[in-house]
């Protein structure tokens, strides 16, 4: 079969861009992965005893995009599920992002003071970054900022990244807001929910169409190779003339001509626990203590009820291809010097016209399942608008 396009990398993006590309605009697709699974770090599966576990850490679907949500929805049920996040702080488990019940468990002696000075700064179910209330000059919520900052922010953030949390210009990995509110939910968007029977699932319906191809377990540099210098595609040994949709790491296509993007990584560990719950919550984050980050029991996220559980225990590390538990980039390290690091390999994307380069690795940072999805929609329908009838524009 000859393919209009051929994309590398079957997470959200690369499944999202098959899917419009064989339904929308009747191309013929190739969908190649290393992995044994489609899903990319939204991969889900059942464990031994029947629980339905995120093999890459807990994924929650929320957005209020409404055309992201009905367009997912043609691929799955929803079970609604609103995630609360909780962290340990010496033993004391608080709502995070931290918010009016986190002051009354952490600052009971001044608890009073700076909730009155929040509610007299700032407006109600306001949700800040520490960044903005670091402006105000009432002592109370500088009181507080030093709290979070000490507590939380510093030592969950030099945990995750290993480096400085002062390099740091962006953090994924933890909602490290104050929200002015009671509300512990740790997302604020109107739709939150998981798909009724698991990502996979919704990613295999996304690709039904007898135009689409799955290649897995085949690194692509085993079947395509780039001619950098003549900007030409090969695909079997042969130039390839289609198109090809690129959602892997942006300095690994360029042979790393500029040097390593730096990522980290982390180990997943999981454990089946005979009994009914092991903790109260679905996530509880350890930033101080112990050298995981997170548990997470997923009982709590899917819903389903059984005498054993899954826990899961998430262990920064240093990012290393050449080992299988540290060979997933999961979080780009995003300083000054890195973003322009990277900025040297965007510039290089723009010398490829027949390559298109999408997803959370090509971009060097964090992007939210609906994010993804929007971002391929309109990238597409950029490029291929003409091809749909008027009517349906």
């Amino acid at each position: 079969m000859e393919y209009d396009y051929i994309i590398v990398g079957a997470g959200i993006t690369g499944i999202t861009a098959a899917e419009q590309l064989a339904n929308v605009y009747d191309k013929k697709v190739l969908l190649i992965d290393k992995n044994d699974h489609i899903g990319g770090n939204c991969y889900d599966y059942y464990d031994e005893s029947g629980i339905l576990v995120h093999k890459y850490g807990p994924h929650i679907f929320h957005t209020n995009n409404e055309e992201v949500y009905s367009y997912l929805s043609l691929f799955t049920t929803w079970n609604v599920y609103n995630h609360k996040l909780v962290c340990n702080i010496n033993n004391t488990v608080i709502p995070v992002p931290f918010n009016l019940i986190s002051i009354d468990k952490t600052m009971q002696e001044d608890n009073q003071k700076i909730t009155t000075a929040l509610l007299t700064e700032y407006i109600v179910n306001d949700t800040l970054p520490l960044d903005k209330l670091k402006e105000s000059k009432n002592p109370d919520i500088q009181k507080l900022v030093s709290y979070v900052n000490e507590n939380i922010y510093t030592p969950y953030v030099k945990k995750i990244y290993g480096v400085d949390p002062e390099k740091i210009c962006e953090v994924d990995g933890v909602n490290i807001n104050i929200t002015i509110s009671y509300d512990c939910r740790y997302y604020q968007d109107k739709y939150q929910a998981v798909p009724s029977n698991g990502y996979t699932s919704m990613f295999e319906n996304m690709l039904s169409n007898h135009n689409i191809n799955i290649l897995l377990e085949h690194d692509y540099n085993d079947i395509i190779s780039i001619d950098l210098e003549n900007k030409k595609v090969y695909f079997n040994d042969e130039e390839y003339t289609g198109q090809l949709i690129f959602t892997g790491m942006i300095d690994e296509f360029f042979n790393y001509c500029y040097g390593k993007l730096p990522y980290r990584s982390i180990v997943y560990m999981n454990e089946t626990v005979d009994q009914i719950h092991f903790q109260e919550n679905a996530s509880i984050i350890y930033p101080n203590d112990y050298h995981f980050t997170e548990i997470t029991e997923y009982k709590y996220i899917t819903g389903q009820h059984a005498r054993n559980t899954t826990i899961q225990f998430a262990f920064p590390t240093d990012y290393n291809p050449k080992y299988d538990e540290t060979n997933i980039p999961y979080y780009p390290i995003i300083t000054e010097e890195n973003r322009e690091l990277f900025r040297k390999y965007e510039k290089l994307t723009e010398k490829f016209p027949q390559i298109t380069f999408m997803g959370r690795l090509c971009n060097y940072k964090h992007l939210n399942m609906d994010e993804a999805v929007q971002n391929v929609h309109d990238v597409l329908f950029r490029q291929l608008k003409h091809e749909i009838d008027e009517e349906y524009i």
